[in-house]
């Protein structure tokens, strides 16, 4: 009896969960496009992360 219960309680706690992420809001629509970097700061900050070879 507590087994039937366990995975029916378990199961429509999914249920719930997924009905609440599928009914959210912003799940259709895009963010707003942030601004972009310019391209002579990229160089730079990949400077940092490269290993010098002898």
């Amino acid at each position: 009896m507590i087994d039937y219960f366990s995975i029916a309680l378990t199961h429509g706690l999914l249920v719930l969960v997924c009905l609440r992420l599928l009914m959210r809001a912003d799940l259709d629509r895009d963010p707003a496009p942030e601004e972009e970097v310019p391209l002579e700061a990229e160089p730079e900050k990949k400077a940092k992360w490269r290993v010098r070879r002898a």
